[in-house]
Formats: C-alpha cells, sequence, structure tokens
C-alpha cells in the first residue's frame, strides 16, 4: 500500500515504522525538521518538511495516488482540514483523522471520515480500569 501521514509525533512515528517494516510505500510530512528523529537512520520511507494543509506538498508526498491518507498531528483543525482534503480533493480511499474534541469527533464520524479520538479512547480505558474488581 502506499500511505501517507501527515504528523510524526510519538504515533506517526510508530506507525511509519511499523508500516514500513511491513513492506509498504510510506511518506511522512511534518512541519519541524526535529520531528524525524523519531524515525531513526534505517527509516525505509520519506520524510517530507513542510504543511500538510497545502495541496502542492500533498501532491509532493505522493497523495493522488495514496490508498491511505492518516492525519495525526496534534491539531485537530489542521488534521480535519487536511483529512477533508484528502478525501474530497484527492478521492483517498482510506482517510484517517485524530481528532482530540470529542463533540468535533461525532460531526466528522457522522459524516464518513474514518476518525479516533484519543479523549474518549483514554477516558474508557480508564473508566474500565477504575471500575474492575
Amino acid at each position: 500500500m502506499k500511505i501517507v501521514i501527515l504528523g510524526c509525533g510519538r504515533v506517526g512515528s510508530r506507525l511509519a515504522l511499523q508500516l514500513t517494516e511491513e513492506g509498504n510505500e510510506v511518506t511522512v510530512i511534518d512541519q519541524a525538521s526535529s520531528a524525524f528523529t523519531r524515525l531513526g537512520d534505517n527509516f525505509a520511507g520519506t520524510a517530507l518538511l513542510g504543511n500538510g494543509i497545502d495541496e502542492d506538498m500533498l501532491k509532493r508526498a505522493g497523495i493522488e495516488d495514496a490508498d491511505v491518507f492518516c492525519a495525526l498531528t496534534n491539531g485537530d483543525n489542521r488534521n480535519i482540514m487536511s483529512a477533508e482534503m484528502a478525501q474530497h480533493v484527492f478521492n483517498v480511499p482510506k482517510v484517517i483523522c485524530r481528532i482530540y474534541d470529542p463533540i468535533r469527533f461525532e460531526v466528522y464520524r457522522e459524516m464518513g471520515l474514518g476518525v479516533i479520538c484519543p479523549t474518549i479512547m483514554g477516558t474508557e480505558s480508564i473508566h474500565s480500569l477504575l471500575m474492575k474488581d
């Protein structure tokens, strides 16, 4: 698969490394060059410095023939905007977007965007641990 990941934080970098180890073609975009140190020296994919809501940058990353796009920055607005571009402008078949705000999560999930919400997931996990015997 050809996968474009926006955001090379802890989640984006771990996912990129795992996906390249599995033989996928991965391109990671981040605005901070220091973020790419998380990928290590042997990263088999491509790392691009730039803005993930810029159409030219997304094209440079290969979004036009990507199978998957993951928006994993720490900013909900940036993630939502880039995910919508991937879905509606570039027709990427599978788009996944991390959204911290539970209200936005529900809205974009209902619109058909593949979303995850660490806030909801974390709350549910903690609640589950609290309620264990």
